[in-house]
């Protein structure tokens, strides 16, 4: 566009110092018998070309015209930065805002997460703690002496709470019946047992534990079997006690 523009220019400039030098130049005197328009002579100031004349001014009009457009597309930029700025900073808005919603969602969701919660594979000595004490506690009230009923009693009252207790005797009711008659004894020993949940006070744990149950009456006789069942545990008082009995049956 700029070619076309500086070419028009061009032309009306040699059409207006036509004019001029035609309207304004004196006659031309003949010339003397002592001149010669040979070449090689120096000309003077009247002799200069109209193209000369053109050649200056186009030389010195075209970067003017460069300069003008120039200045022209500076003073156009700004309005398309006006116009694409909103748009932009509308995008990133969006995406900042939907990024937080994101964010704030995964973080809430990783703190309900009860696999976040549960300390039983980070916290070694508290899960130490609580299968140490749970697992005194599973052979204590699971064990029975028809001499020493007191005793079952005392670790009924030690480490169970809740429903546990209730849960317990009902367990047991039929071994407390029978135990004065048929001098039973019972043992219950614990084999092994995992920590499946620790979560501050609270614990479930999983516990395997070997069982004898022997009659001391007119002939001895004893039996064996093996147990496998679920407690939740809770932190009071400073140990750790079943506050209630899974043995999967329902």
């Amino acid at each position: 566009m700029s070619t076309t523009r500086h070419l028009v220019n061009r032309q009306r400039r040699l059409a207006t110092v036509a004019a001029e030098r035609a309207t304004t130049a004196p006659p031309r005197k003949p010339a003397s018998p002592g001149t010669s328009d040979a070449p090689g002579l120096t000309p003077t100031a009247e002799d200069t070309t109209v193209d000369d004349v053109v050649t200056e001014d186009t030389d010195t009009a075209e970067p003017q015209e460069q300069e003008q457009e120039q200045a022209e597309s500076r003073r156009e930029r700004p309005s398309h930065l006006r116009i694409r700025l909103p748009a932009v900073l509308c995008a990133l808005t969006v995406f900042f805002g939907a990024f937080a919603a994101w964010a704030f969602s995964s973080a809430g969701s990783l703190r309900d997460d009860p696999a976040r919660q549960n300390t039983a594979l980070t916290d070694i000595s508290r899960t130490s703690e609580v299968k140490g004490q749970i697992s005194e506690a599973v052979g204590a009230v699971f064990s029975y002496n028809y001499a020493s009923p007191g005793k079952s009693e005392r670790a009924i009252k030690s480490y169970l709470v809740g429903k546990a207790v209730q849960q317990h005797e009902d367990m047991l009711a039929q071994v407390r019946a029978q135990g004065q008659k048929q001098k039973l004894v019972l043992t219950t020993t614990v084999t092994d047992s995992g920590v499946e949940l620790l979560d501050g006070d609270r614990a479930r744990l999983l516990i395997f534990a070997d069982q004898s149950n022997t009659r001391t009456g007119r002939s001895d006789e004893t039996t064996y079997a093996a147990a496998m069942f679920a407690v939740d545990a809770v932190h009071r008082g400073g140990t750790w006690r079943i506050s209630a009995i899974d043995t999967f049956t329902q």
